[in-house]
């Protein structure tokens, strides 16, 4: 259960490094479609005081894991760009095949097709509709070099 009694995320949702990205605007929705393609739980929403429909955070496990999320604008009133420029989050998952297609299914794109890779693992990068990149990853049976 990813939240304790009084309704908080558990101490194992707030381990490791924890991604917090900016969404201008779309952190709730962005929360709802995760609960569609990852099986995210939504963890809680904190609105931002005077802006319907818009969340100073948004936090949502996935996967064991916690991703966190605002609607906070620039410095200079206008809303950030894409929640990441560069790089992507990777999903190590046990049936990396239905967490693919769910994913697909939900709205993402495929990237890089997801496939048997020439290091052992399965794996394959999706976009989702807000910008943010993902990698699933099944791990192989070949050895760690």
């Amino acid at each position: 259960m990813p939240l304790d009694a009084n309704g908080r995320p558990t101490p194992d949702t707030m381990r490791g490094v924890i991604p917090y990205l900016n969404f201008a605007g779309r952190a709730g929705e962005a929360a709802d479609f995760y609960a569609r393609a990852f099986d995210a739980t939504d963890l809680g929403r904190m609105p931002l005081e005077g802006q319907p429909g818009a969340y100073m955070h948004v936090q949502v496990e996935i996967n064991g894991g916690s991703l966190m999320m605002t609607d906070h604008m620039s410095p200079d009133g206008l809303p950030a760009s894409a929640p990441m420029a560069g790089g992507h989050l990777q999903l190590v998952v046990d049936d990396g095949r239905r967490w693919w297609e769910r994913a697909v299914a939900a709205g993402c794109t495929v990237v890089e097709p997801y496939a048997m890779q020439f290091w052992g693992d399965e794996w394959g990068l999706l976009a989702d509709p807000f910008g943010v990149v993902w990698g699933v990853l099944q791990e192989g049976s070949a050895p760690a070099r």
